[in-house]
């Protein structure tokens, strides 16, 4: 027997403990989650759509099959989360002040993506269409770009980024004049700036 689904619509769930829980058959939408602790929670299979997380903490939490449509994280901690798993029909996502760090979003579609403030120190964007997505003032501190889509992408106000020309596609993308060097970081220029 097939378990029923059950459906949360716009409603507000605070400071609710998910921690090493298991939820499963639940389809939320346009659901507000504010001081929630997804660690380790395993969220397989769910939907949420036109979801917002706020202050919530999403630490190894498992979202095999999860379908995320226009999710937006205010002020979230996402360590370690393999967002490759998710479900690719229900993928599209904005961050703003999160700390995002050793997530993988490895062959993932994230065209016009807001990356807003957020830390995404050590995370692997390989294989990823991140086509006129924006990246402001974030810290991309051993972010792994490879065979990447960057096409239009901003990274005028991002800092400490490595990426390399010649294995990513970067047609259009914006980069300010004072951060160049994280394009020809393997070259291991000495760059100085005269005042």
């Amino acid at each position: 027997m097939e378990n029923e689904i059950i459906i949360h619509e716009r409603k507000t769930f605070t400071n609710v403990d998910y921690t090493e829980k298991i939820l499963r058959d639940r389809e939320f939408y346009k659901c507000i989650f504010m001081g929630c602790n997804f660690t380790k929670s395993d969220l397989i299979g769910n939907s949420f759509e036109d979801c917002t997380f706020e202050n919530c903490n999403f630490s190894m939490t498992q979202v095999k099959g999860a379908g995320f449509r226009n999710a937006i994280f205010k002020e979230c901690k996402i360590m370690g989360v393999d967002f490759s798993q998710c479900n690719k029909f229900l993928f599209s996502f904005s961050f703003y002040k999160c700390s995002l760090e050793y997530c993988t979003f490895f062959g993932t579609k994230l065209p016009k993506t807001k990356f807003d403030k957020c830390s995404l120190k050590e995370t692997d964007f390989s294989e990823v269409n991140l086509s006129a997505s924006v990246f402001y003032e974030c810290d991309l501190s051993g972010t792994i770009f490879s065979n990447t889509v960057l096409e239009k992408v901003d990274f005028r106000t991002a800092s400490n980024y490595a990426i390399d020309p010649e294995i990513n596609k970067l047609k259009k993308a914006k980069f300010s004049g004072f951060n160049l060097e994280g394009l020809l970081y393997k070259y291991q220029l000495d760059i100085e700036y005269n005042q």
